[in-house]
């Protein structure tokens, strides 16, 4: 794994209570200017960590690090920052606070501006989680973000998203090694089931009735639920999964302080330049819900990433997924 700092916050509010010691991983790339103008932001996503986001930063790349300083914080629960798996007692496993995603946005803020003394932000993006992340900034600070571009993400979790959640957690928790948290080996079963759950929803249905998969090296269906879905979670500590699933599942922007529960009111305040990227055939955070949090906000615009790559379109696997993402983001930035 790429090398990753520490910024301790010390005694810092995570859904409401207060935890010692809490840290936020991260990961920088480029060069801070002397004016600290080409800073942007680029939070991580559900079970990942700052490394998958670097297919899209580097010199030549859409976040071309001979131009900008740009800072991957890692999510709360993702094992990296404060999570169930390494904080100690009374706040570990199944005690860790329900984080939220304002809860990740003040801590990434405190970040930008203690550590690094930035008060402006080029862009701020993300994919899935890291897409909320970015709704989070441009409605909690509002003066400091000139842009953002939200990819397969939204900003609010739609209750169809949170029925999948629902699964997810079931299947989880179901297993009796689970043991309410308590776990001394890891669930293998429920992270199994979660894994298998997991793939019919992150890739569409037109992916594996055209066999993509087996473009991908895997000659039976078997072998990619295995290979990819099964291998990507059996190693993940559950309660991790369960943490993120939970920030994930409860995101709204509505209720940043100020908006009463408003998501429609904390849209309409974004001032930052918005661009919204929904994948054509993602399950779960689908165009039209996009289409939706975009007509709220002033002047920002739709634009689908084409293909049957569902959710994970906005990951980077499809190469042309992947080009549609650069490229758009290369116009978003003025380049």
């Amino acid at each position: 794994m790429t090398d990753h700092e520490i910024f301790e916050l010390g005694d810092f509010t995570l859904g409401g209570i207060t935890v010692p010691d809490v840290r936020l991983a991260y990961t920088t790339y480029g060069q801070l200017a002397p004016d600290a103008a080409n800073a942007i932001v680029f939070p991580t996503w559900f079970a990942g960590t700052h490394e998958a986001n670097e297919w899209l930063i580097g010199a030549g790349k859409a976040l071309d690090t001979d131009r900008y300083f740009v800072i991957v914080p890692n999510l709360f629960g993702n094992g990296l920052s404060s999570s169930p798996s390494n904080t100690p007692a009374p706040h570990d496993r199944a005690r860790f606070p329900h984080a939220t995603m304002l809860d990740n946005v003040t801590a990434q803020h405190r970040l930008v501006t203690e550590r690094f003394g930035i008060t402006r932000l080029a862009l701020v993006l993300g994919a899935s989680m890291g897409a909320g992340q970015t709704y989070q900034w441009a409605v909690a600070h509002p003066d400091m973000v000139e842009r953002i571009a939200a990819i397969t993400g939204s900003p609010c979790t739609s209750p169809h998203n949170q029925v999948f959640l629902e699964g997810l957690r079931a299947a989880l928790t179901a297993d009796a090694d689970f043991a309410d948290g308590e776990y001394r080996t890891p669930p293998r079963r429920g992270l199994r089931a979660f894994s298998r759950i997991y793939a019919g929803w992150g890739l569409s249905q037109a992916f594996y009735w055209e066999r993509v998969y087996a473009a991908l090296g895997f000659e039976t269906l078997e072998d990619f639920l295995t290979g990819v879905w099964e291998n990507n979670f059996r190693d993940w500590d559950a309660n991790d999964l369960l943490a993120m699933m939970h920030t994930w599942e409860h995101a709204d922007i509505g209720r940043t302080p100020g908006f009463d529960g408003d998501t429609r009111a904390a849209l309409a305040s974004i001032t930052a330049r918005t661009l919204s990227m929904p994948s054509r055939k993602d399950l779960y955070f689908p165009p039209e819900d996009e289409q939706w949090a975009v007509q709220h906000i002033p002047d920002a615009e739709l634009r689908v990433i084409p293909g049957i790559w569902g959710h994970l379109a906005g990951g980077g696997a499809d190469p042309d997924a992947a080009a549609f993402i650069d490229a758009a983001l290369r116009e978003h930035l003025g380049r």
